[in-house]
Parts: structure tokens; sequence; C-alpha cells
């Protein structure tokens, strides 16, 4: 999609169509970060661990859940927990 660059004060900015905005459930903020030579926007998530839940019942599935080191002996005997 090809769009033009506006002045805003001192800066300049883009306008991004409000379809877009919706598809990605952007509202009021963004990352934008440069990668390879290129802007990239994405969305700022408030719930970082959104869809683990999902992620990890699909590792379960395809038993990919397994531990890494399965012989670990660990004495827990008067640890504390906070």
């Amino acid at each position: 999609m090809r769009t033009n660059i506006i002045s805003i004060g001192n800066s300049k900015g883009i306008r991004i169509p409000k379809v877009i905005l919706k598809q990605f459930d952007i509202e009021d903020q963004v990352d934008l970060e440069i990668e390879k030579n290129r802007i990239v926007i994405r969305p700022v998530k408030d719930n970082p661990r959104e869809g683990w839940d999902k992620a990890f019942q699909m590792m379960h599935e395809r038993h990919e859940d397994a531990p890494l080191i399965s012989d670990i002996d660990i004495d827990m005997e008067g640890w504390e927990w906070k």
C-alpha cells in the first residue's frame, strides 16, 4: 500500500487506515523498530502471555512438553517460598 508522508508539527508521519488498525487491534500505541533496513510497526501487546495456554496445549498434544533434563534431583527441604 502506498501512502503519503504528512507534516505533524516538526515531525513527519503517515496515516494508517482504520481497517488496518482494526485488523491488528491497534488502539493507542505501537512498537516502532528498524529491521534489516526497514521500518516495522507492531501492535503493543498488553498481555505478553496471551495465547500461551493454547500453545502449551498444542505442545502437550504433540508430546513436545517432555522435560529437557529428566534426572534432576533437587532437595527442596528448607526452601522458603514467597
